[in-house]
């Protein structure tokens, strides 16, 4: 188990986190440092406690929006397979109907 001090609008937290975690985790506070940072001049002081909700806030409305796009992207995927799938069909089938012919022509 490592501890990690986490800089988050200049106060140090300690935080435990499995070893070899230390550098996601770090990444994980940045995020959190920089919705902060923005968060907290344009506030009247919040506290630690407040402010840290608020970035939680914003960082889990990223994410949502990212969880829709991601459900919109695979909608549109499973949409691209099945046209791909009649799409494969449709040349398969022209692709016999061509070869039909010309074994019909090579015939006569």
């Amino acid at each position: 188990m490592a501890n990690v001090t986490l800089d988050i609008n200049g106060r140090p937290y300690v935080i435990g986190c499995e070893d070899g975690g230390e550098d996601h985790l770090r990444g994980l506070a940045a995020r959190i440092d920089a919705k902060a940072r923005l968060i907290g001049p344009r506030t009247a002081g919040p506290g630690d406690g407040r402010l840290m909700l608020m970035a939680a806030l914003m960082i889990a409305d990223e994410l949502d929006a990212a969880q829709v796009e991601l459900v919109k992207a695979d909608a549109k995927l499973a949409a691209l397979r099945r046209d791909y799938k009649r799409l494969e069909a449709r040349a398969a089938a022209a692709l016999d109907a061509a070869a039909a012919r010309l074994e019909a022509m090579a015939a006569e």
